[in-house]
């Protein structure tokens, strides 16, 4: 089980994952005429469904990750402040390879706005 530091530190080696592939995608691509909203939903840890009375969904509440309608936990954009979906988008996408790297089932979500 992940104690309140790890699962800090965690969050934050996603955040700049974020971060530095928003970063590198202005770099590249520049940040493109699409707006929209981006996001990474977290389903599992260790092959277990986190539920907001588990342990691990207790932690990720208490370290302000929220559940949304759907009672998944989501991460919204918050490493890039513009309103490009593409730059967000691939911010989500590093966010959340990140979290599989340490153990969790976690996707990238977008939609236009």
């Amino acid at each position: 089980m992940l104690s309140q530091v790890q699962l800090e530190n965690i969050l934050e080696e996603a955040q700049q994952a974020a971060i530095s592939a928003s970063s590198q995608h202005i770099a590249k691509h520049g940040e493109g005429a699409m707006c929209g909203f981006a996001w990474v939903n977290i389903y599992r840890f260790n092959g277990e469904k986190i539920k907001g009375n588990t342990k691990i969904g207790r932690l990720l509440k208490k370290v302000g990750v929220r559940q949304d309608y759907t009672r998944a936990f989501s991460q919204w954009c918050n490493w890039y402040g513009g309103q490009s979906i593409d730059v967000k988008e691939s911010g989500a996408r590093a966010y959340a390879d990140v979290l599989e790297q340490h153990g969790f089932t976690a996707y990238a979500g977008s939609r236009l706005d």
